[in-house]
């Protein structure tokens, strides 16, 4: 009988993981609460730093883990430890027996909403990266289409390194992925000036500072080192961004026909919720904690429990894969080490 490997999360993490442990001969099973695959990736129009269309990626995942059992529209109940395996309990009333449970949760978006001074929610021509990203695919939102857009920002940051949104951590691809966004808005309005508002650009990624010279090269988009400090709306309905330029030492005032919020990256609170029932511990960024930061990255204290991905913190697509192939090499050696 082949070992049953039980994973919570069907994003590109939990369909990586699927496909390579059909290659290993298992059996996975991916429980996904929404009614589709791919995550957040599903979701987005182009990747960086390559601008590929994110669907490909996604097709092509959900071709390759197409022989696994999911489970669409189902969430965990109820999940409790046996002598040497797990029961999960789905909400559609299934039980599930297994010895390995990977958690590929992801995370969920800082809601733009709590962050009052910039008004999301508001005002109507502000609007989220990931509202951008709807309308990139769907050209379907009356906030952008069909109007005469000039001049566009970007609040980089927004629910990230911020201790009042209670979130310290960088959410490591908000500023590549404005840069990005600043492109794609650049390359459907080529007269638009287009600001990005940062604290600092961390563009650690291989080809993201060439993609940021790109930017500014081949598109014109500024960048302005400085947090916005107040946002309001003037009687034609434009946004007014004030901002400190700290590089030029002077405070500036733009008026924008659009102004985008990159929402970083917080824990998914389904995560804590199943991982409460198995007393895993969370971290204080409130992601997952694994067993270590360097060496036991998908590892958790429990034995038989692993994580990849976003549950344990902000990744990049790469690092997203890259850890899910991690995970399931390590379910791999731990189910060959225990049937020796």
């Amino acid at each position: 009988m082949k070992e049953i490997v039980v994973i919570i999360g069907g994003g590109i993490a939990g369909l990586e993981a699927a496909s390579q442990l059909l290659k290993l001969g298992y059996s996975p099973i991916i429980v996904e609460k929404s009614d589709r695959l791919g995550g957040h990736v599903a979701r987005w129009n182009r990747l960086f730093p390559d601008m590929t269309p994110a669907q490909d990626l996604v097709s092509e995942l959900i071709a390759s883990s197409k022989d696994a059992n999911i489970f669409l529209n189902t969430e965990i109940s109820f999940i409790n430890r046996l002598k040497d395996s797990y029961n999960i309990m789905l909400s559609n009333g299934i039980s599930i027996i297994s010895k390995y449970i990977l958690y590929t949760t992801g995370f969920r978006l800082f809601e733009a909403q709590k962050k009052e001074e910039y008004g999301y929610g508001i005002y109507n021509q502000v609007i989220t990266n990931a509202d951008l990203e709807h309308w990139f695919n769907t050209n379907k939102d009356d906030r952008i289409s069909g109007k005469d857009i000039k001049s566009i920002g970007f609040v980089h940051c927004v629910g990230s390194r911020d201790e009042k949104a209670r979130n310290s951590q960088c959410s490591k691809v908000c500023c590549i992925t404005a840069i990005k966004q600043a492109i794609e808005l650049k390359e459907k309005y080529p007269e638009a000036e287009i600001y990005c508002f940062y604290m600092d650009l961390r563009l650690f990624g291989k080809k993201f500072e060439d993609f940021y010279t790109k930017a500014q090269r081949d598109h014109g988009i500024h960048f302005i080192r400085g947090r916005v400090s107040e946002v309001s709306e003037n009687i034609n309905g434009q946004v007014i961004v004030k901002a400190e330029d700290t590089l030029a030492g002077k405070p500036l005032k733009v008026t924008l026909d659009l102004l985008v919020l990159m929402s970083g990256m917080v824990c998914n609170p389904d995560s804590t919720k199943s991982a409460s029932m198995l007393s895993l511990p969370i971290d204080s960024d409130g992601f997952l904690k694994s067993s270590d930061n360097v060496f036991h990255i998908t590892s958790s204290p429990r034995k038989g429990i692993y994580y990849a991905g976003a549950c344990t913190g902000p990744k990049t697509v790469p690092e997203t894969l890259a850890e899910a192939r991690s995970a399931v090499l390590e379910i791999h050696s731990t189910i060959t080490g225990e049937a020796r």
